[in-house]
């Protein structure tokens, strides 16, 4: 058996990465050294020494990438010289071994100069930190500052995954105003500097080169100013602009100017998460650069730090309001000031040039020319400055909009690809009709994306274009729209045209995901986007197709090599089975299948090897090649390729060689057999690769992309060819190697030499140190260098990782993409307020504590107790909201990582320890009444009164004053922090002083109670099952009370279990699987028992009222226990049968209250100008009905949503109060902004009023009534209120306790 080609390439130990030993070798010893290597193995000289080498340079590879394992050692001085005396220890056998061989001696000095630089490497790693500190100090906060390990390894790497150093710090300044002399402070101590934003770039322009790097993270300069229509320089008349720092998120940017009805035109597909420093870094485009051109046409003026730690400003004169190409002469004011960003520094200088000079003529973007007539910041990928903010050009949508969704079936893409010049062609010729977008995706994009398809066919389109259709004439609009349809059904597709905002949006959602391409491999894509003159495009897509052919019937053909080695074997397969015998005979049968077998082989083999190398011969001539139904299909003028392209020549392997395999070795003896040559096929067959396309179709940027498994060393480098191939392609067809990913690491090798060198040129006159982005856009900043990790190799640990936990958490997150979708989301992503704890940050973070942990534990050393801290602090920088799963292309939900982090954290005994979390899960895990009433008195009561005083008194101290962001959370809490931040917002909540069971003597947990109208019949009346919850029945019990009196006056007949019950989800999600396992067992068997005891009752509905025990209940499978049923909400239930504020009356049942109105004595302010603002839970209990539509229908109403988590989050509020502070900090903008939206003011005064549907929320927002004045009420709470009058409680309970409750005994 031929040993596995990941470990004739990979023989260093623990390279989890993409390396062979040939690149870490000269990573540490150099060129030379290498080649030296590979002279002494062809003597077989080196065998035992060359394992010590390499595991020395395991040792040290393995460090050097993971930033976990280099701050072990680094506080740790004892593991840290353990490490090195076992690098010098394996050094000394090495040198016991030499034998007098002068060139292994060689090799050994170079490896002990190696260990001797690696630890010194480490030592300053610890100094340098201090000397940085001290020279930051003053000039911005301590917490800016991050050396951890997630920092590092967050800002290691873009979407592309490439990684060359891990940056010795990560700094995130406060404001614009400290980015300069923070600046001069890191240039001061000997570090180059990165600018960054999103991270989302696809050529690896943010990647470090220099492992002595500060990167500079803008994300927290996100502010945006108000839409400002103001004069231009040199222009006439007043234009709409908008300011926003570089670390706004181009969405966000995008949603204020949407809100004054204006568009911002720069829209990636990347931007939920990437910044408008990046987009003027790289000249980001996007589906509107059709319209309105990219960053660069769209800019007005733009500020960024300089070099020298000054500061420069750009402003553009005379702005054309377009596309910056279309103007014939463009001028630029370029001014300078001092590092106090005022003091001007000379006489402006004003940049003059052709509008041509911008992009190569004939092509809607080119983002090649690095140097761009010495224009600073844009295009320069952060090698000239640091962008700190700017001002951009808003445009006025037209007012009415057509999206269409053309899909173009059949085989031959010749027919469909030209039908984008057709259509642009067309439109062109409309004045009054504009094109805002026209992307295209093709087939392997659309099986990639699990596309739906709109047309009523059962096959998959061979190609999709999404467009938008503007303008502002909705006739001509229209019918441009449907004369586009009528193109695309005269070339075998279908189109479909939206109108409303929803069906639009729906139509571009696919758009969104294009990202998943990459699903099948472990997450890791080449991403090359090219710019080809439209009327070129067939012929791109002609010969991308090309490509594809060639590489599946190369990869073909190693599938069928790989099975003819495999029969050439013994088959040990074939004898492997019960009653074989070796006997002569069957040793004849055998050799006569294998004969068989190699005949069929051999002959498929030779077939398509022939039909590879005669691809443009004329189909005609090669009729031996072709069966009788493929030469009816050849066309005059026909190639073989042309052929394949229509797909009337396809190579089936399955057809013409699996199939007959499996007759040969047919029947249940030769079973093993076909399992091994299946095995065979699947592993070769995954090495296949493709190039899937997706376009801006409208300017001809294509988006070119070649999914690869990084583990496999052959593909990757095939990948590279194929990618040159494209670049070669790309610029013969009179296009560019970029349209708007820039060149970064991975097409620098492509960049025409006049341009290198013109940037090269300006890069000596402007950074001549090379201090910002060193080494990037110059000669030899390729991927020679670069990594990228892999999981699947880590996988392969298979012994280590069956054993825990770490197998099935690597699984969780291998498919992670780095796109960043999650982070607008993600509540625990809030960077002003010093959280960066994205899904996408904690997955790079997690998948090096995996690999840290398969290190430690294959060493003498044994485990650090400090990943375990480290994987503590990942697990606890989540509210498991699960909200990050819907908008990720590969749908990772990271709430299911964290609750399998706590899970092996306590498994393993090393979850952190929280007095607050562990009080208050003893109160839900508590059953005796006695119990549950006594921790309501004292936790409830008299707990939220000592903090409320507490809270007081420290304010007294004057310990809240300055109002700026929380501090960063990152490391072990200290105790004083969290007492601190758990009394810096008092609790305005009270308590009900019993609950709802206490009053009714409800707390049996042997009696199931029924609470009906004893005034209405039972068989009449609908029986529904009540689960209440922690909070709403041993919390907040006044939740609960309102939805049994409103159940009543539905004359409803409510079923509550017997007993209080938790779901078991905090102790689930708290990590405790066995024991919420074991809660939830326990309920269910309860819930059977009570299903047969009251199988009268035909119960059909099961209603709860708390988000968290909703998505636990979803896994109870009540359709089983109750059959028929269905589980809602409270509030969707109320919806459903009616019940609203708007015209008063509650539905007529029976029963006193039931007459009262909302406006009359009930106290209903329908009419009394409440307005409301509703807090969606992170776990919304609404899950049939959308929330915000409940919750207006409910209240006869408009509702205004707040977004982002209210810091409570079950126990994180009272686990980590300082984390619930960050999150409250972000929470406390969005009420302010919802209380401004509604009243014009900051603070409500009576006149607003804050809804949830979630009991922890309402204790987490109650937190916010000092700085808001909002009261917060319970949907359910507000509606008893306001239907059944004042004192409503006690009417109910007076009425229930007359007759209205039956026990029924278990």
């Amino acid at each position: 058996m031929s040993i596995p080609q990941h470990q004739r390439i990979r023989e260093i130990p623990y390279n989890y990465t993409s390396f062979s030993d040939r690149e870490i070798v000269i990573r540490f010893l150099g060129q030379e050294m290498w080649d030296l290597i590979e002279g002494l193995r062809g003597t077989r000289r080196t065998g035992r020494s060359a394992r010590m080498l390499f595991e020395v340079l395991g040792d040290m590879w393995v460090v050097t990438r993971n930033p976990y394992l280099q701050d072990d050692l680094l506080e740790d001085d004892q593991r840290r010289e353990l490490l090195i005396n076992a690098l010098r220890h394996r050094l000394d056998q090495f040198e016991r071994r030499l034998n007098d061989n002068a060139q292994a001696a060689r090799l050994l000095a170079a490896a002990r100069e190696a260990v001797r630089a690696f630890g010194q490497w480490l030592m300053d790693l610890r100094s340098r930190r201090g000397d940085l500190r001290r020279a930051l100090a003053g000039i911005t906060r301590r917490d800016n500052l991050d050396f951890g390990g997630l920092a590092r390894v967050a800002h290691a790497t873009d979407a592309t995954d490439w990684r060359v150093e891990m940056p010795f710090v990560v700094i995130c300044p406060d404001t614009e105003a400290e980015v300069a002399p923070i600046v001069r402070a890191c240039l001061d101590c000997g570090l180059s500097l990165i600018p960054r934003g999103g991270g989302t770039g696809y050529t690896g322009s943010a990647v470090p080169l220099d492992p002595w790097c500060a990167v500079i993270n803008t994300e927290k300069l996100d502010a945006i100013a108000a839409v400002e229509r103001r004069s231009l320089p040199e222009r006439a008349g007043e234009c709409p602009t908008l300011w926003c720092g570089a670390g706004a998120v181009t969405r966000r940017v995008a949603e204020v100017a949407e809100g004054a009805g204006l568009v911002f035109a720069v829209d990636p597909t990347s931007q939920d998460a990437s910044t408008i420093g990046g987009n003027i870094a790289m000249n980001a485009g996007g589906k509107k650069a059709v319209l309105w051109g990219t960053t660069l046409d769209n800019l007005v003026s733009w500020r960024l730090v300089t070099p020298d730690a000054d500061w420069l400003e750009v402003e553009r004169l005379d702005h054309n309001l377009g596309k910056i190409h279309d103007q014939a002469e463009v001028r630029f004011r370029i001014s300078r000031f001092g590092r106090d960003g005022r003091t001007p520094k000379g006489e402006p200088e004003v940049l003059t040039l052709p509008g041509q000079t911008f992009r190569k003529v004939g092509l809607g973007k080119d983002v090649t020319d690095k140097f761009l007539a010495g224009l600073p910041g844009v295009q320069k990928e952060g090698c000239d400055g640091l962008i700190t903010s700017a001002r951009f050009l808003l445009h006025r949508m037209p007012a009415h909009t057509r999206t269409l969704c053309l899909e173009f079936f059949g085989a031959d893409l010749s027919l469909a690809v030209p039908a984008i010049l057709e259509i642009k062609d067309y439109i062109d010729t409309l004045p009054e009709v504009l094109i805002a977008g026209l992307e295209h995706l093709d087939e392997r994009y659309l099986r990639a994306l699990d596309y739906s398809t709109k047309a009523a066919r059962a096959e998959l389109p061979k190609m999709v274009l999404l467009a938008d259709l503007v303008g502002d004439d909705e006739g001509r609009v229209a019918a441009a729209a449907e004369r586009v349809v009528a193109l695309t059904q005269a070339r075998q597709g279908e189109g479909f045209i939206a109108v409303s905002p929803e069906a639009r949006r729906r139509f571009w959602l696919d758009r969104a995901r294009t990202a998943a391409i990459s699903r099948h491999t472990n997450a890791f894509k080449i991403n090359e986007d090219v710019v080809i003159p439209l009327e070129r495009l067939a012929d791109y897509s002609r010969a991308i197709e090309r490509i594809n052919i060639e590489q599946s019937i190369a990869n073909k053909q190693r599938i069928l090599e790989a099975l003819q080695d495999y029969v050439e074997t013994e088959m040990p397969e074939a004898r492997d089975w019960p009653g074989f015998e070796d006997s002569a005979e069957a040793q004849a049968i055998l050799e006569a299948k294998r004969g068989a077998a190699r005949q069929v082989l051999e002959g498929a083999h030779r077939r398509w090897g022939q039909i590879l190398a005669l691809l443009d011969a004329p189909a005609s001539d090669q009729a031996h090649l072709l069966g009788e139904p493929e030469q009816a299909l050849v066309k005059a003028g026909d190639s073989l390729l042309d052929l394949l392209l229509r797909r009337d020549l396809r190579q089936s392997l399955r057809q013409e060689a699996r199939q007959r395999l499996d007759e040969i070795f047919s029947g249940q003896d030769m079973a093993a057999v076909r399992e091994r040559l299946a095995a065979i096929h699947a592993r070769v067959r995954e090495a296949r690769l493709f190039v899937a396309l997706h376009m801006h179709a409208g300017d001809g940027n294509v988006h070119t992309n070649i999914p690869v498994h990084s583990s496999d060393y052959a593909m990757l480098h095939e990948a590279d060819r194929v990618v040159a191939r494209i670049m070669a392609l790309a610029t013969g067809l009179g296009g560019v190697i970029s349209g708007e990913h820039g060149i970064g690491l991975t097409k620098i090798q492509f960049l025409e030499p006049d341009k290198l060198a013109a940037f090269v040129r300006y890069k000596q006159l402007v950074d001549p140190a090379g201090r910002f982005n060193p080494g990037k856009l110059l000669p030899g900043s390729g991927l020679e260098s670069a990594y990228t990790p892999s999981l699947r190799l880590v996988s392969q640990e298979a012994i280590i990782l069956e054993e825990t936990e770490l197998g099935a958490l690597n699984e969780d997150i291998k498919h992670c993409l780095r796109c960043g979708k999650c982070k607008p989301v993600c509540m625990t992503h809030v960077p002003r307020a010093n959280l960066h704890y994205s899904p996408r940050n904690k997955i790079l973070g997690t998948g090096l504590i995996i690999e840290a942990f398969l290190y430690e534990e294959q060493t003498r050393r044994g485990l650090s107790r400090r990943h375990f801290a480290e994987m503590n602090d990942l697990a606890d920088h989540c509210t498991v909201c699960h909200k990050c799963q819907p908008p990720c292309p590969v749908k990772i939900d990271f709430g299911e990582v964290t609750t399998r982090l706590r899970r092996i954290l306590v498994d393993r005994r090393q979850k952190r320890f929280s007095p607050g979390a562990w009080t208050a899960m003893r109160f839900l895990d508590a059953k005796d009444p006695r119990l549950i009433r006594l921790l309501r008195i004292g936790l409830a009561r008299w707990g939220f009164r000592g903090l409320n005083l507490a809270s007081a008194l420290t304010r007294r101290l004057g310990l809240y004053r300055r109002q700026e962001p929380p501090a960063a959370t990152t490391g072990q809490p200290q105790a004083v922090t969290l007492a601190k931040e758990l009394l810096r917002r008092s609790i305005r909540v009270e308590v009900p002083k019993q609950s709802f069971r206490q009053i009714l003597g409800l707390e049996d947990a042997t009696q199931v109670p029924i609470l009906r109208d004893p005034q209405r019949s039972p068989e009449e009346m609908e029986a529904v099952f009540y689960f209440p919850g922690c909070g709403s029945e041993r919390l907040f019990s006044d939740i609960g009370l309102a939805t049994l009196a409103l159940l009543y006056e539905q004359g409803v007949q409510t079923v509550l279990p017997p007993g209080y019950l938790c779901c078991g989800y905090p102790q689930s999600a708290g990590g405790y699987e066995a024991q919420g396992r074991r809660l939830t067992m326990e309920n269910r068997v309860l819930f059977h028992r009570i299903a047969n005891t009251l199988n009268y009752l035909d119960i059909r509905t099961v209603v709860v009222s708390c988000g968290t025990c909703m998505d636990q209940l979803l896994q109870y499978e009540f359709e089983r226990i109750f059959p028929g049923c269905r589980l809602l909400d409270i509030h969707e239930y109320l919806m459903e049968r009616g019940v609203t504020l708007a015209g008063g009356a509650l539905p007529q049942h029976g029963g006193e209250a039931a007459s009262v109105t909302a406006g009359g004595e009930s106290g209903a302010r329908g009419d009394s100008g409440i307005q409301y603002l509703y807090h969606d839970p992170c776990h919304s209990p609404m899950k049939t009905h959308a929330p915000l539509k409940v919750a207006a229908s409910l209240l006869g109403q408009p509702v205004t949503l707040t977004d982002r988590c209210c810091g409570e989050a079950g126990t994180l509020g009272s686990a980590r109060p300082d984390i619930a502070s960050q999150l409250r900090y972000r929470k406390a903008e969005s009420l302010v902004q919802g209380v401004r939206a509604l009243t014009g003011r900051d603070r409500a005064q009576g006149d607003v009023k804050l809804l949830t549907a979630c009991p922890a929320c309402q204790q987490g927002l109650a937190k916010y009534a000092d700085e808001t004045g909002l009261t917060t009420e319970y949907i359910v709470v507000e509606i008893a209120s306001q239907l059944l009058g004042r004192g409503w409680e006690k009417q109910y309970l007076d009425k229930v306790s007359a007759a209205g409750v039956e026990r029924v005994l278990l």
